[in-house]
């Protein structure tokens, strides 16, 4: 009977662990007050920093961008702060057309990275016209 409990137990685990991972790797979704989410992680899995990929959450809301947060990725810390810090805020504000015209300039020792987010951000903006 134990057994079968703890059997039953981690599948259930099992379940719920497949739908978050599957929810939180989903390229777009909308939240309660109109805010949409666009995840990088899979639209851009091919693009790399200086190590690794460089996945962002981008936030709109009616069409504005509200913020860019980078997530987890394996580059260096100390550089990547310089890009976070120094671009990511360049498109808070603009409307998404605008956004998607916008030119940012790469931070200086950080320019891998930088052509990474900008990338990721143009892939994100892409995927939110096209699917919103």
């Amino acid at each position: 009977m134990k057994r079968i409990i703890y059997v039953f137990a981690v599948c259930i685990i099992a379940v719920c662990a497949s739908s978050f991972m599957h929810q939180s790797d989903k390229p777009l979704t909308k939240q309660s007050d109109g805010t949409y989410i666009i995840n990088t992680t899979t639209l851009a899995q091919d693009v790399k920093g200086y190590q690794s990929p460089t996945p962002l959450k981008i936030y709109i809301k009616k069409d504005k961008i509200q913020k860019i947060e980078a997530l987890a990725n394996k580059e260096t810390p100390k550089f990547f702060k310089k890009v976070s810090d120094g671009i990511l805020e360049k498109w808070n504000g603009k409307s998404v057309k605008a956004a998607q015209t916008l030119k940012v300039d790469a931070i200086t020792g950080a320019t891998l990275s930088s052509n990474a987010v900008k990338e990721n951000v143009k892939r994100g903006l892409a995927y939110y016209v096209k699917n919103k």
